[in-house]
């Protein structure tokens, strides 16, 4: 019977995550790619996972570390027990550590698959990064606009909130969308993130949206606003930026896919609520708030685990293909695999 590994903050949000879509499917009238039935059974054979706990399956071990991306991301090592050999896949992590995220653990094995989002780039400097974020939102909210924080629900939500209590913004924040419920899981895993302080300060500080009315009390100008979705393809954030003043600001903080919405005012183009055009005639502040390894880290993080053979995967074909060559001139095995190539690997 298939099993499902995870941590217990990754099946909830996972539960949470897969919900919405199917909610949205179903709303757009779309084609839902599985359904309530299919997520019980996937529930229901959940094995709960403990970083660096080993759990043994037939003749291999299976071991979860902190990826430092979100709470409850894993690593994880598959050990052949009667070799010894091991094959480590990164997924999404993060080596710079977060406010709420300690950063990812390096794995030593003699195969690592890792993602290679970010193959191509580094990071901005974060703490410089979160500085500037501050000081704009003090002037919108002094001047009396509201500052407008489009965020993903799982993660990004849970830092920024973080970020704002820790400069006393918190009083003045709205939280709205999945975002609530996306935070009240992460706040039930204290174990999973540092500095939980933050999190319980912002849970009891905040304005936790829940009508219409709060809604309009948070435009009126002088507060900010912490609201799915981060790439303004749905959720709250559209209502809210038809409303804003003139005061207003809108501050991005993650990365904007092509033809949604948030790619759309990053590239001064109107964006659609409801099938209609509409352009936005607020500023807008852009932010990298990546949780993700940027190029030097992700260098830094094989060098680290030294495998003999190393798998580029989770990124755009030529940041794949750059990574797996850059590490072939630093003496690495590497390979960036297309969809349907089969790689041999002693194991």
């Amino acid at each position: 019977m298939p099993t499902t590994i995870a941590t217990e903050p990754t099946m909830q949000l996972t539960e949470l995550l897969v919900e919405d879509s199917m909610k949205i499917h179903k709303k757009k009238h779309e084609h839902e790619h599985f359904h309530k039935a299919q997520l019980k059974t996937m529930l229901s054979r959940y094995v709960p996972a403990v970083y660096r706990r080993r759990m043994e399956f037939d003749q291999y071990d299976i071991s979860l570390y902190d990826a430092g991306h979100i709470c409850g991301s894993a690593i994880s090592l598959v050990e052949k027990r009667r070799s010894g050999r091991k094959v480590a896949y990164t997924g999404d992590f993060k080596l710079e550590p977060q406010l709420l995220e300690g950063g990812a653990e390096v794995v030593a094995c003699d195969v690592l698959i890792i993602e290679s989002t970010y193959a191509a780039k580094d990071h901005p400097n974060r703490e410089q990064h979160m500085r500037k974020l501050i000081d704009e939102i003090r002037e919108t909210v002094d001047n009396g606009g509201t500052a407008l924080l489009p965020v993903f629900a799982v993660g990004r939500a849970q830092e920024i909130l973080a970020l704002l209590t820790k400069n006393e913004l918190i009083g003045k924040t709205y939280l709205d969308g999945m975002a609530k419920s996306a935070t009240e899981i992460v706040m039930g895993h204290p174990d999973f993130i540092k500095q939980v302080d933050l999190l319980e300060d912002a849970m009891t500080q905040a304005t936790w949206i829940k009508d219409n009315r709060n809604r309009s009390n948070a435009l009126n100008g002088g507060n900010i606003i912490v609201t799915t979705s981060g790439m303004l393809n749905g959720g709250p954030v559209l209502d809210y930026i038809t409303r804003l003043n003139r005061k207003s600001k809108i501050f991005l903080t993650g990365y904007q896919v092509e033809n949604t919405n948030g790619r759309k005012l990053v590239e001064g183009r109107p964006i659609n609520i409801d099938g209609v055009e509409h352009r936005v005639k607020v500023p807008l502040s852009i932010f990298d708030f990546s949780a993700h390894a940027g190029k030097s880290d992700l260098h830094e993080y094989v060098k680290r685990s030294n495998p003999e053979t190393v798998i580029c995967v989770h990124g755009d074909p030529e940041n794949s293909n750059l990574l797996a060559e850059e590490l072939k001139m630093e003496g690495f095995e590497a390979f960036a695999p297309k969809v349907g190539d089969k790689i041999t690997v002693d194991f």
